[in-house]
């Protein structure tokens, strides 16, 4: 699979701790009920909140302890835990100061190219030719090693890991078709994508038919391959091997964390997160601190809502990087046909990068999207400088008032457009309870732009008022 590469590259991380902040009350109340047991209780229940329930007693915890431990690997920081909202991470035994390590996780620990090189599956991908792409050989293991259940090595940690993703590839067409026009054609592109990878190989997975004395069909499904796939997809941290001849020339940089990878994402902090080339390790540092029995957190990137759905699986709610994008036909949808120079106008905006990420965020519309529109409503008078709006200089006050007219008709279409999706998904919960998982993640996605889309709102329309 082309270009494919990890998406926790580089990553920083850090720890969040939620906010401690009363408020200040200047009336008595009964004992027991005053300003310091008000606060007693409110620090007690955002404790409680934030606070996990400790795992680490399950048997499939149990066991890869165990099994890192035989790895050299023990853990003196963190404890699995299920926590309200972000489910099943990691969480602090001890309060974690600044620079601190975290997590030092040896190579021998981790799933890479090598480790499946130095298998059985070895002699079979140094002689298939073409030569296979490291995704496939990762992919590939890991289908064998969990058909083979307890017989495999690497049983502990596999029982860890998830049985279903949630990531649209995963979905129902019917509930994909439900997520908004620019994401839609990324879910749909990405499963073709997925499918193509499965049925490319299928000569490779034959060739491995030796191993076996079942049908190799049987164990190589679409199921088993698309499960795979999302494992690396999904939790794969970032690591460049040196490139081996009997792979494909795509970049080798996925390496599988046990443990690690169950550290959970939060888009507000910033992170510390790589593989020690002197202790051959993969080592997370604390960067700032956090308090004992608290979740800790690693963030996968800047990235907004669209991308974590579609690449891992989640919705992240109050996401400072979640936007709302606008597509070229809602660009043009409010604005005059009878336009002569709108297609010159689309030119140019196409010319100097101007027509992608047009987008609305928390902080009102972006000013790529202004300036689009500023460009776009430009009068025949006023198309010569075009130059100067792409420079962000003001025109004239009928073209900032236009261009603001026509983004709050934008703005509001999407508002419209939004209510009526969260209705349609409410009723289809309603009615497809099987899909329910699914659906969820459709209504928060939804809810989560409509309220983005309401806070530009407010500030656009504080906007106008310059001009009325």
């Amino acid at each position: 699979m082309g270009g494919y590469k990890s998406k926790r590259s580089n990553n920083l991380l850090c720890l969040y701790s939620p906010s401690r902040s009363p408020q200040k009350l200047h009336f008595s109340m009964p004992k027991g009920r005053g300003r310091t047991s008000r606060i007693r209780r409110r620090k007690l229940f955002r404790s409680s909140e934030s606070r996990g329930v400790n795992e680490s007693y399950k048997s499939e915890f149990i066991e890869l302890k165990k099994w890192l431990k035989d790895r050299k690997f023990e853990d003196t920081n963190l404890i699995p835990a299920r926590f309200p909202g972000t489910g099943r991470g990691l969480m602090s035994k001890t309060s974690l100061q600044v620079g601190q390590m975290i997590i030092s996780l040896p190579e021998s620990c981790l799933l890479t190219t090598d480790t499946v090189i130095r298998s059985y599956l070895g002699a079979y991908i140094t002689k298939w030719k073409p030569p296979p792409s490291p995704l496939l050989a990762l992919c590939t293991f890991l289908v064998l090693e969990k058909h083979a259940g307890d017989q495999s090595s690497w049983k502990p940690y596999l029982e860890t890991l998830p049985k279903t993703y949630t990531c649209p590839v995963c979905w129902e067409p019917e509930v994909v078709n439900l997520l908004p026009r620019p994401l839609r054609a990324k879910a749909q592109e990405q499963r073709t994508h997925v499918q193509e990878f499965f049925t490319s190989f299928r000569d490779f997975f034959s060739s491995l038919q030796p191993l076996f004395s079942e049908a190799v069909e049987n164990i190589f499904t679409y199921s088993a391959l698309l499960w795979a796939w999302c494992t690396v997809n999904t939790r794969a941290v970032y690591l460049r091997h040196r490139q081996l001849r009997c792979f494909s020339a795509e970049p080798d940089t996925c390496a599988l964390a046990p443990y690690l990878d169950l550290l959970n994402h939060s888009p507000d902090v910033q992170v510390k997160a790589a593989f020690n080339e002197k202790t051959r390790c993969y080592e997370i540092v604390a960067v700032s601190s956090c308090r004992k029995h608290e979740e800790v957190f690693i963030c996968y990137g800047p990235h907004d809502n669209h991308r974590l759905l579609l690449e891992y699986g989640f919705v992240s709610t109050r996401n400072p990087h979640a936007c709302v994008y606008v597509s070229r036909d809602i660009l043009v949808k409010y604005l005059p046909s009878t336009d002569k120079q709108m297609n010159k106008k689309i030119s140019i905006l196409k010319d100097h990068d101007f027509i992608e990420n047009l987008t609305f965020g928390w902080d009102g519309p972006s000013w790529r999207l202004l300036t689009a529109l500023k460009l776009l409503c430009l009068e025949a008078g006023e198309f010569t400088s075009w130059k100067k709006v792409l420079l962000g200089e003001i025109i004239s006050d009928t073209n900032e008032k236009t261009s603001l007219d026509v983004t709050w008709k934008i703005c509001c279409y999407f508002i419209e457009e939004s209510n009526a999706m969260l209705q349609k998904v409410s009723r289809m919960k309603n009615e497809e309870v099987a899909l329910i998982n699914q659906l969820t993640l459709v209504e928060t996605l939804w809810t989560e732009e409509l309220n983005i889309l309401q806070a530009s709102a407010a500030i656009l329309s504080n906007l106008q008022t310059t001009f009325t």
